[in-house]
């Protein structure tokens, strides 16, 4: 027998929980084990329950989908999300993200079947992740994951830095995003990944920003988009 994703539906109506529970349930292959009305109400139930996907609205009261999106990628083994929302101008931020999906209401069904297509591989439990294949000074390296303390994006490519070299990935810096957001690494800005374990301090900046400064040699400092501040403080305990 077929392994069923266990599924939260996230959206603050309640009829469009309800069709979207009918779809699902239409389509086979995912189980709706809760919903929630809020992204609070979600954060809440998947700290408590291990989901597969989460089915999650953009705009809803409080805190956004995007922004739960983004808390939801610091835990050690966070669910698939697929965005449902009725505002097709929010797909960019739902990448940035790493959502496996973004589907636009009225859901149709042959659509969403091919959204559950796609989270089935993506639910799977991934490998650790120990290296990260680099490139300095013309040889190929294999660099580990906990030596990493940013990643800075370079056109198509990623320069990654540890306390003191700085490497060549031909990874994009989304790439690297998936791969590493189970390891305690936070997309603090378009162009910054970093490594929540080796920031040494947190400073308010102007508008909203922060300035993260790094344990390294250098005592780097990264800039904090002032859209990613409050899940990079939830995500700190901040």
């Amino acid at each position: 027998m077929a392994t069923m994703l266990k599924a939260l539906l996230v959206d603050d109506e309640v009829p469009a929980r309800s069709e979207l529970r009918y779809l699902l349930g239409e389509a086979g292959g995912v189980e709706v084990v809760g919903e929630a009305g809020s992204a609070n109400e979600a954060l809440q139930l998947i700290r408590a329950i291990a989901y597969d996907v989460v089915f999650l609205d953009v705009n809803m009261p409080g805190l956004s989908g995007i922004e739960l999106a983004e808390t939801l990628a610091t835990l050690d083994h966070p669910p698939a999300i697929v965005f449902v929302t009725a505002h097709s101008e929010h797909a960019v931020d739902a990448f940035e993200v790493a959502a496996v999906d973004y589907l636009v209401k009225p859901v149709e069904a042959r659509r969403l079947r091919v959204a559950i297509d796609r989270v089935m591989p993506a639910a799977e439990t991934p490998a650790r992740i120990e290296r990260i294949p680099v490139e300095k000074a013309g040889k190929k390296l294999l660099l580990q994951v906990g030596d990493i303390f940013h990643v800075m994006a370079k056109d198509d490519y990623s320069y990654i830095y540890t306390s003191s070299e700085r490497y060549l990935s031909t990874l994009s810096l989304a790439d690297l995003e998936h791969r590493l957001a189970s390891q305690g690494f936070f997309r603090v800005h378009r162009r910054y990944l970093v490594n929540l374990g080796q920031v040494k301090e947190v400073a308010p900046m102007y508008g909203g920003t922060m300035e993260l400064t790094l344990k390294d040699a250098a005592a780097t400092h990264v800039p904090v988009s002032r859209r990613r501040a409050p899940a990079l403080k939830r995500a700190l305990g901040l």
